[in-house]
């Protein structure tokens, strides 16, 4: 009973194991790892290693910094090829502005002495005219002008279609004389139109000239009876079978078929300039009884015989 408030049971005697020198053999015969968090061998029982530093990287040279410390060769003159430049460059402009002003005074010296100054810009491919309706023309009488370009259109057709006729005609044997002034009919009627009536008719539209109206008429007027005279084709010269018009067909057409049908489309185109020639007279007749161009032609036609009486 007196054992049952003794000392702990379950304690162990506390013994020394380095006190007993067959412990301390026994330990020492023990394995040579040590334990932990770190498993390693006895320091001892492994030999050091020969080589166990990392070998140095190569020395950077000093100003080894990625090309930003580069040296840029600068040219020291490059300021004064800039200078020079810029002094050619004002000389340029002011040889331009020095021609422009040359050019603005000779237009308005131009317009001034009534002189209108014309590029030629019609036909587009080949510029041999001055025609601009659109810019040029009132636009109360761009329709007007737009119709007799048209009549001037509708000649150059009537005359090239004749050369073809009469080349055949002559190529069937109605002799070369016919074919000869079938060429003298178009080398002078299209630059004679365009010269005589077509331009004083644009110029009169685009100054308001009464002058150039009445050119207009005078010329015209030959014009429309060409045109006649052609439709009809009377066997005035050479049996008149150099235009052609009605009567030069009704003859070809019973000894070459295809002649004389060649010679009635010719007559059609013909009659149809004709119509449009006097719708266009008319027309322009109109608006120049209209807007008081024929009062003012009588009264320069007065002065003008005045001035030659005295």
């Amino acid at each position: 009973m007196a054992r049952r408030y003794d000392s702990n049971p379950f304690d162990e005697e506390e013994v020394n194991p380095f006190s007993d020198p067959a412990v301390r053999g026994k330990t020492s015969s023990q394995s040579n790892y040590s334990g932990g968090a770190f498993y390693t061998t006895n320091p001892g029982s492994v030999a050091p290693a020969t080589n166990s530093r990392l070998a140095p990287l190569n020395p950077e040279p000093v100003d080894y910094n990625y090309g930003f410390g580069a040296t840029v060769d600068i040219p020291l003159d490059a300021s004064t090829d800039l200078k020079k430049k810029e002094k050619e460059l004002q000389a340029k402009e002011a040889e331009l502005r020095r021609r422009e002003q040359e050019v603005r005074r000779k237009e308005e010296a131009a317009a001034r002495a009534g002189i209108v100054l014309e590029e030629k810009n019609w036909p587009p491919f080949f510029p041999i005219i001055h025609h601009d309706i659109a810019n040029e023309i009132p636009v109360h009488l761009q329709r007007l002008q737009y119709v007799a370009f048209t009549s001037l259109l509708g000649l150059a057709l009537c005359l090239t279609w004749n050369v073809v006729a009469v080349t055949a005609a002559w190529i069937k044997g109605e002799g070369v004389k016919i074919w000869f002034l079938s060429i003298i009919y178009f080398i002078a009627g299209v630059p004679g139109a365009y010269v005589l009536w077509y331009r004083p008719l644009y110029r009169a539209f685009r100054t308001d000239s009464a002058i150039k109206f009445g050119w207009f008429f005078l010329f015209y007027l030959l014009h429309l009876g060409f045109c006649i005279l052609a439709a009809v084709a009377p066997p005035i010269v050479f049996k008149g079978k150099s235009l052609t018009g009605i009567l030069s067909a009704i003859d070809v057409i019973g000894d070459h078929t295809l002649i004389g049908i060649f010679y009635f489309v010719g007559f059609g185109l013909f009659c149809l300039e004709t119509v449009i020639s006097i719708w266009v007279i008319q027309q322009v007749y109109m608006y120049f009884r209209g807007s008081g161009k024929a009062a003012e032609m009588k009264r320069d036609a007065a002065r003008g015989a005045m001035r030659a009486a005295i």
